[in-house]
């Protein structure tokens, strides 16, 4: 009898020490940054449309290729929670679609809190609670939300000075971290991931 209490008390401490080892707030930023990347493709895309209506036909191609960008971060974050053992909720993303200069600055907005609030605070927990996967995919969005902020101010200077033509039309996303590049300068291999140029998604 003494045993078996004494066994029944170590797996308790055993079960109650593996919880405590959760990385509380990695599991926390992964499910906002899947409400967050969800939510920015799905807005990206309707910016897309919005685009083409109002005959930008080349931001629209911009709008498409991060969508795309953005739901692969949401896919990866996905898999990071679930290595952990944990799900997310049913959400519905919620935007508003205005003028393409409106969904630009939008957009610049977005990119501009991910790369130097959110992402950065989102790295930091990661490291500190050692969750090496939600790590890497973090730092693949932080790393390719870098470039999209520098698209989107290039695509709003292009509006605004009524110079689109001289944006790319067409872009390559790659399959495994999201990594978006203009066409024209496409890596042999991914820089963030080393996914060969092959594989990558043109649009």
């Amino acid at each position: 009898m003494k045993k078996t209490f004494v066994f029944t008390c170590a797996c308790l401490l055993f079960l109650a020490s593996c919880n405590s080892a959760k990385p509380v707030k990695t599991i926390e930023n992964l499910k906002s940054g899947i409400k967050g990347e969800t939510t920015a493709s799905a807005k990206y895309a309707a910016f897309a449309e919005k685009a083409k209506a109002e005959g930008h036909d080349t931001i629209a191609k911009l709008f498409e290729a991060t969508s795309k960008s953005e739901g692969i971060h949401a896919a990866n974050h996905r898999k990071a929670l679930e290595s952990l053992g944990e799900k997310m909720e049913d959400f519905k993303p919620s935007f508003e679609v205005k003028t393409t200069k409106e969904n630009l600055e939008s957009a610049i907005d977005g990119e501009t809190y991910e790369t130097k609030t959110m992402y950065p605070q989102f790295l930091a927990d990661a490291k500190t609670e050692k969750a090496e996967k939600a790590d890497k995919s973090f730092r693949w969005a932080f790393d390719t939300e870098m470039k999209h902020l520098v698209f989107y101010q290039k695509a709003l200077t292009a509006l605004e000075t009524k110079t689109e033509k001289t944006l790319s039309f067409v872009y390559a996303v790659c399959p495994v971290c999201g990594n978006t590049y203009d066409f024209a300068t496409v890596d042999e291999k991914c820089a963030f991931c080393g996914t060969v140029k092959e594989k990558f998604i043109k649009i």
